[in-house]
């Protein structure tokens, strides 16, 4: 199986089907490649499966049929998907996911425990990434002391500990402002340019617009693509 993975290729997604019970069918037949240093955004109606690519993507989730290769990893092949997650990709879930318990340093901190940091490591990455989204001084409040845009940084900051090969955003601008999000795209820029893969789902035509390529999706596979810059 490894001699057919394409190893210029970040994700390569080949046939996938998701039919959930009672014959729904969220994603038919899909095909789809997204090229290391390659930032593209996924747009379409809801209901149109793009959520489910993500979940599949992030080996949250597994196709019914169809192969899934990320990162030269085929994802019917991993054992340890925990530490596929924890290595490989960075998800932005489309509501938060924090822990309400925990500060939001701490919730930033989390993904880096088991992965060999320090306790003084796990701690300067996480004050370094609450400062790139703006959240310098936020550091000991609870996810339930934050605006719905400032849990959305958090959690972008978290996806972006354990510096991933990809970045998988569903919806990440959902919640931001007008501010938040242009502060966000630039960050998204910053991470691009320094050879991060980007896979974002929106709604939003001019967040869509910063990506290389844009894919739209309808019924569950790919209608139409094209190059946004």
């Amino acid at each position: 199986m490894s001699e057919s993975i394409d190893r210029q290729l970040a994700i390569d997604v080949k046939g996938v089907t998701r039919v959930f019970p009672g014959r729904v069918t969220a994603l038919a037949g899909l095909d789809l490649n997204v090229r290391y240093g390659e930032m593209v955004a996924i747009t379409g109606p809801s209901g149109c499966g793009k959520s489910t690519l993500l979940n599949i993507l992030a080996a949250i989730d597994s196709p019914t049929s169809g192969s899934v290769i990320v990162a030269g990893h085929d994802l019917a092949h991993i054992h340890d998907l925990s530490g596929y997650r924890r290595h490989e990709v960075g998800l932005v879930f489309q509501l938060h996911n924090l822990l309400p318990q925990l500060s939001t340093l701490s919730n930033v901190e989390l993904p880096m425990f088991g992965c060999g940091w320090s306790a003084h490591q796990r701690r300067t990455r996480a004050l370094e990434l609450l400062a790139e989204v703006d959240l310098s001084g936020c550091e000991q409040r609870l996810p339930t002391e934050l605006s719905g845009g400032e849990r959305q940084r958090v959690a972008i900051a978290r996806a972006l500990a354990n510096e991933p090969k990809i970045l998988l955003a569903d919806e990440p601008t959902g919640s931001l402002d007008s501010a938040s999000t242009a502060r966000f795209l630039d960050l998204l820029k910053r991470l691009e340019s320094g050879g991060m893969t980007i896979v974002m789902v929106t709604h939003a035509p001019d967040v869509a617009a910063n990506a290389q390529r844009v894919i739209e999706m309808r019924d569950g596979t790919v209608v139409n693509e094209s190059v946004a810059k």
